[in-house]
């Protein structure tokens, strides 16, 4: 979503890199082009200008002027701005004292909010709490059914005693739902309210009802980010007739551009608590102003990055790979179980996103094939489970019966068994040289392994047989001028054997 404002920003703030000193022309040209690049960006004016103003007047100042590097200073003082529009810290969910803690979701009909649910409730459960779901949305048809298949997609509870379709109470659903929360002992209770096409009188009076009757702790306004500066007249319908403690972004994987997650803090004061960037359960987060604020000036979100894999790498089995990768003892059985809890983390093109500098390779992480990834398992899983613990077993024959079992050619089995062990041998240079566990040992065993083979007399039949005849020894160490025994007389040579093969080189 904020690909378009991104490239902007980041082609303006590029301008600025490499100068010494900062001129006012110079800090005025580049608050215009940051100015043009939030409005096409679909920023609502006054939170431009408000920007603007900010940034000049820092970037004026003598925390510029005193700087070592100006441009740096500026880059710097846009990213701080951009975290302050987007509200600053990270805010949290304030659990009540008495479970259950009440969240209720409003907002248009349209903007997700009954998937939105049960993201939630997922993302809830992951950190240990029992959510239960309630069907309060009674007015579109098919919202209850949609809920309950959410539900038990995200293995959660649902309290959906009404069909829905213009039948039932929403009102009384939701005191019902709070009953029901106590007594099966869930300590949070999320509700799903109806919404409308537009703000109207009876969205705002039902919505009003149902938050007075279970007395919410948290109010959170469901936005599409798709809609652009509709968002922020609608947040501020919202806010004045219903009120809400936070906002809850959806759509955020659309090719929108992005001003109302820019503004919709800014203008109503409610923070920003998650967003939602996809369509899968998974694909909803706590939203990090400053992770965000540095995605859209070009420089990643590591810190995501990390814990997604925390998330999704169990420690154990990474210990133990990288234990295997010192030791050079990792298997195709080790790289396939890895690259299943890469998948697990979402698409590979979105996690290399989250890297410092990945704007830049916007064109090749476009064409990052999944297939390839797919393929790759196919091949793996086509072994045999010794071929995959000792791939030098997999001869041509195997590598054929192997190409046929997944549906591959055999040029991809060879490519994937070669690349592996190069994979393997450099992974194995790098554990030596950031001192991983087991590389010590391994760089001693293949030294030893070294040593053994460059010693010891060479035989006396290789030495024979040695092209031009047997060398002359006259000019060797002492110790290794010795013929080896058998061949002081003729008595020890083998049968059958002549000596006139032998053919000494004379001395001059």
């Amino acid at each position: 979503m904020f690909d378009t404002l991104s490239d902007r920003l980041t082609s303006v703030l590029q301008n600025l890199r490499g100068k010494g000193r900062l001129s006012e022309t110079d800090i005025d040209t580049t608050a215009r082009e940051i100015r043009i690049a939030l409005l096409e960006a679909d920023v609502a004016l006054p939170v431009v200008r408000a920007f603007i103003a900010k940034v000049k007047e820092r970037a004026k100042g003598a925390e510029v002027s005193a700087a070592l590097n100006p441009a740096q200073q500026v880059v710097k003082i846009v990213n701080d701005e951009l975290v302050a529009i987007l509200g600053g810290e990270t805010r949290r969910l304030n659990l009540a004292k008495t479970p259950p803690t009440v969240i209720m979701l409003a907002g248009l009909q349209g903007a997700g909010k009954t998937t939105l649910a049960g993201k939630l409730a997922r993302h809830l459960k992951t950190q240990g709490h029992a959510p239960l779901l309630v069907a309060c949305d009674l007015q579109r048809p098919n919202a209850v059914t949609q809920l309950q298949v959410v539900a038990e997609r995200a293995g959660v509870a649902v309290f959906a005693p009404e069909p829905g379709n213009g039948v039932g109470d929403p009102v009384d659903v939701a005191r019902r739902g709070i009953d029901e929360a106590r007594r099966s002992q869930h300590d949070i209770v999320v509700v799903d309210t109806a919404g409308r096409l537009g703000v109207d009188e009876e969205l705002m009076r039902q919505a009003a009802d149902i938050k007075a009757a279970v007395a919410a702790d948290e109010v959170l306004f469901v936005v599409d980010a798709m809609i652009g500066q509709d968002a922020v007249t609608t947040a501020e319908a919202f806010r004045d007739g219903v009120g809400f403690t936070g906002v809850v972004l959806t759509k955020l994987d659309g090719d929108a551009r992005g001003g109302a997650a820019l503004s919709v803090r800014e203008v109503t004061g409610v923070p920003i608590m998650f967003a939602s960037n996809g369509e899968k359960l998974e694909d909803f987060d706590a939203f990090h102003p400053d992770r965000m604020a540095s995605r859209i000036l070009g420089m990643g979100d590591v810190l995501t990055l990390i814990e997604q894999a925390e998330q999704h790498f169990d420690q154990e089995q990474a210990e133990k790979a990288a234990a295997k990768i010192g030791t050079g003892e990792l298997t195709l059985e080790d790289f396939l179980e890895q690259m299943l809890a890469v998948r697990k983390m979402g698409p590979i093109a979105n996690l290399l996103g989250m890297l410092p500098g990945a704007g830049q390779m916007k064109d090749a992480l476009a064409q990052v094939d999944e297939k390839h990834i797919d393929r790759l398992q196919a091949i793996i899983r086509g072994m045999t489970p010794a071929e995959r613990q000792d791939p030098k077993m997999i001869n041509a024959s195997r590598r054929l019966r192997i190409a046929n079992g997944s549906g591959v050619q055999v040029r991809d089995v060879n490519d994937l068994v070669n690349r592996f062990f190069e994979a393997k041998k450099v992974m194995q240079q790098m554990a030596g040289r950031f001192g991983m566990p087991g590389a010590r040992a391994n760089q001693r065993k293949q030294k030893g392994k070294k040593g053994k083979k460059g010693k010891g007399p060479t035989p006396p039949q290789k030495r024979a047989a040695l092209p031009g005849g047997f060398p002359d020894l006259s000019g060797m160490p002492p110790g290794l001028n010795q013929l080896p025994p058998g061949l002081g007389g003729l008595d020890g040579l083998p049968p059958g054997f002549d000596p006139s093969r032998l053919k000494f080189p004379k001395k001059p």
